[in-house]
């Protein structure tokens, strides 16, 4: 048997969550990322995620287009 504590019977470890694919779409105004576009470049450098601080910065390069 496995130690399942008994909630296998009501509780499967596999569903179709499991298959589904999540994902966030975010959108920023053009103010919105001029205001906070820097402050987001900083966490992504600070988090390692160097494409996404260059993403942002291209932005507010190009005045948040």
């Amino acid at each position: 048997t496995l130690p399942t504590g008994g909630t296998a019977k009501f509780y499967s470890p596999l569903n179709v969550e499991n298959f589904l694919k999540k994902s966030s779409i975010i959108s920023f105004s053009k103010k919105a990322i001029n205001d906070l576009g820097e402050s987001c470049a900083l966490l992504a450098d600070t988090e390692g995620l160097t494409a996404h601080a260059k993403s942002v910065r291209v932005r507010l390069e190009n005045k948040g287009e």
